[in-house]
């Protein structure tokens, strides 16, 4: 199995873990460690299927005129012969899987975010470390492929500890961050209150709504200010203001997103 190169940020390391190579039923993890931003640059694999998932970063990815951003509790899918392009902005681990197989719950989806359960998360890190048993790797990819899901209803059955109000708001922003939905209008659509909502949140996320939706936008504005303008990545994580972004990322992150990327203010 071969994968073409990625640009951008070197990693600190890559690492490839290969198991039935050559068959349908194989599958090949490249595994990367990154200080900061790692870049896929825009890529179309012709040969493979590709996962790509980070159990401690957010991934910035691109599919056509379709940007959007996967979270821990979620993977990047993209078939074969289909351009994309991956980042991620934080530090961690990120692993992309090769496929020759399409795993069921995603046939028909060319390239988007699915949830991955906690099984397959915890089972692909196994088999991307050294020594493994190759029976045993195949057996765990076959959990791995279960364990994937396209729907928001799989998503909320991987993760929800709760209702699952909150979780199904939490996939729906995670992927647009600049959504200006309010708490009271997301209740409404789910014909719950809004204090069941918010306190779905605190179940789920241990703090409020408001606080999680800031730490959402600013994690992905760390992903978009490499390569955009701060004015342009204030809009798309949904502030009115460039002023009142600059300084919720000062606050969070000790630093101007001007001094960070390569971004710009115009």
């Amino acid at each position: 199995m071969s994968v073409t190169a990625h640009y951008g940020t070197d990693p600190l390391w890559c690492e490839e873990y290969g198991y039935g190579l050559g068959r349908p039923d194989g599958i090949f993890v490249l595994k990367y460690r990154s200080a900061g931003t790692l870049e896929f640059g825009e890529s179309r694999q012709d040969f493979l299927h590709q996962l790509y998932w980070s159990p401690d970063a957010l991934l910035s990815t691109s599919h056509g005129l379709n940007t959007q951003f996967v979270g821990p509790s979620e993977a990047f899918w993209v078939q074969r012969a289909v351009s994309h392009e991956v980042r991620a902005a934080d530090e961690g681990t990120v692993y992309r899987v090769c496929l020759r197989e399409v795993p069921g719950s995603l046939d028909g989806v060319r390239a988007g975010a699915a949830s991955i359960d906690d099984e397959a998360g915890r089972l692909l890190r196994t088999i991307a470390r050294p020594g493994h048993d190759e029976d045993r790797a195949l057996a765990a990819r076959a959990r791995i492929l279960a364990g994937l899901g396209g729907s928001t209803r799989e998503f909320v059955g991987h993760h929800a500890t709760g209702s699952g109000h909150a979780m199904t708001v939490a996939r729906a922003m995670a992927h647009d961050p600049g959504d200006p939905t309010a708490l009271s209008e997301w209740a409404a659509r789910l014909h719950i209150s809004v204090k069941t909502l918010q306190r779905d949140f605190d179940r789920e996320f241990g703090m409020p709504y408001s606080r999680w939706r800031t730490e959402l936008r600013l994690r992905a504005a760390r992903a978009l200010v490499q390569t955009q303008p701060v004015t342009a990545v204030a809009r798309r994580v949904g502030y009115a203001s460039t002023s009142a972004f600059v300084a919720a990322f000062a606050a969070r992150f000790g630093h101007t997103p001007r001094r960070r990327g390569r971004g710009r203010l115009s």
